[in-house]
């Protein structure tokens, strides 16, 4: 799919980012091996009512910074000035694998402009990856992250299917050593852990059966820890679930943006 970009500026920083849709803004935050294409296909699934808005985060895409460190308090800061860049003071934030840590820290250092909160296959401190998969995948160069990641993202029966696989492939990208390592640089500081129950956005987290890097059992702990949030399990699933269940994880966040919305239904 080609898809124009449309940009916002925020100080030295130009983020990029592809839309679809019209009606309730949902900001979609891309995994650590992917920009914003990660949602090409993804967007269009969460169908009328919903403006499904895909950003390229620091280092990612067509965004553009400065060759400078940063953490995950500086990516929640990008993810809320696109929104405002974008004339909103809210919208519902939806982010999977790294784009599920900057969710939550949105959610914990930018709070007045999240309206819900969906986070996917994700967790809420680096300890808790380093002793998952994710840790070994991230230790490898990016030419050799590739192909770990298929199996890391893909049940058995996603791997035998080409269509899938050949998706899961296009959506990969190696950045640069240099942005590579600042990227892979803001996870050691990352940990929101005891500022969860802070969170008081509607909050829905959605997670893979088979996750090897975030198990359902994480998932459930942010759940417990945040209040009035609720925990979905999709069966059969591994780390992909905006890719092999693209179509269950856009009907959980569809129905929930349009259960929270921004606006009173006319």
């Amino acid at each position: 799919m080609t898809t124009s970009l449309g940009t916002v500026k925020a100080g030295e920083i130009e983020i990029a980012y592809a839309e679809s849709g019209a009606g309730e803004p949902v900001i979609l935050l891309h995994g650590g091996e992917s920009t914003h294409i990660q949602y090409d296909t993804f967007r269009p699934l969460l169908g009328d009512g919903i403006r499904a808005i895909a950003y390229d985060q620091r280092d990612s895409g067509a965004s553009v910074n400065p060759p400078d460190p940063y953490g995950f308090p500086d990516l929640a800061e990008d993810c809320a000035a696109l929104i405002r860049g974008l004339g909103y003071e809210r919208a519902h934030i939806f982010g999977s694998s790294f784009g599920g840590l900057i969710a939550l820290q949105v959610a914990v250092s930018v709070p007045d402009v999240v309206q819900s909160l969906t986070v996917g296959a994700t967790v809420s401190s680096a300890s808790a990856m380093q002793a998952s998969m994710a840790s070994e995948i991230i230790d490898l160069s990016p030419s050799q992250r590739d192909a770990p990641m298929l199996a890391f993202a893909l049940s058995e029966r996603g791997q035998a299917d080409e269509k899938l696989v050949a998706e899961l492939m296009s959506i990969l990208v190696h950045r640069s050593p240099e942005a590579d390592a600042r990227r892979l640089g803001a996870i050691p500081g990352f940990d929101v852990t005891d500022r969860l129950p802070e969170i008081a956005a509607p909050t829905l987290l959605i997670y893979g059966e088979d996750d090897p890097a975030a198990r359902p059992e994480i998932g459930q702990k942010i759940a417990d820890a945040i209040p009035g949030a609720r925990l979905e399990v999709i069966q059969g699933a591994r780390h992909g679930i905006t890719v092999e269940f693209a179509q269950e994880t856009a009907r959980l966040l569809r129905d929930f943006v349009l259960a929270h919305p921004s606006r009173p239904a006319r």
